[in-house]
């Protein structure tokens, strides 16, 4: 994957991010991400930085919803 390719994908997980603190405030920890100190718009870090942050940005959202996610749903065919 090319530097421009994760760093858009950064801006995007980025802005599931800040729509789902916008749902729920305290669900969401990330500060593994915040730590590494790297943006979507820094785009003088390395590849490297940003496939980090994309992974961590990742990890924060799922761990999110998955804590949100309190039962199981049912299966349903349509």
């Amino acid at each position: 994957m090319k530097k421009q390719e994760l760093i858009h994908i950064h801006g995007l997980l980025a802005q599931v991010q800040n729509q789902c603190e916008e749902w729920e405030d305290d669900t969401f920890a990330m500060e593994e991400y915040e730590d590494l100190g790297v943006r979507p718009t820094s785009i003088h870090k390395s590849k490297t930085d940003h496939k980090a942050a994309v992974f961590k940005l990742a990890k924060g959202v799922t761990k999110g919803i998955d804590a949100e996610e309190s039962e199981p749903l049912a299966a349903k065919a349509d």
